[in-house]
This record gives structure tokens, sequence and C-alpha cells, in this order.
């Protein structure tokens, strides 16, 4: 779904900067996890640097 805006289409890439399965599945593999780790790691990273005040 372009993973990051929702369009439900996983292997899309509307615009350069947007995420597809096969990223997310590439970033799992280079540290021997599953898919849905790696997208769990992420939210919870970034929700640590929103809390942080890092990003907003």
């Amino acid at each position: 779904m372009c993973l990051n805006c929702g369009c439900g289409e996983p292997s899309e890439r509307h615009k350069p900067g947007d995420i597809i399965l096969d990223d997310l599945k590439r970033a799992a593999q280079n540290h021997n996890m599953e898919p849905e780790q790696a997208a769990d790691n992420i939210h919870s990273a970034a929700k640590k640097l929103k809390e942080e005040g890092t990003i907003n």
C-alpha cells in the first residue's frame, strides 16, 4: 500500500520516497527477522522519536 500511505497496494511506489513491501522484506531479511517485526520496530522507533520531540 506503498506501506506508508495506506492505499492497500503494498507493491506500488506512488512517489519516490514511498516504502513498499519489497523494501520492508529486504530490511527484515538484513537482520534475520520477519517483516512484521521490522515494521513493529519502525513504529516503536517513530513513536519514541515523537515522544522525545525529535519528530512531530
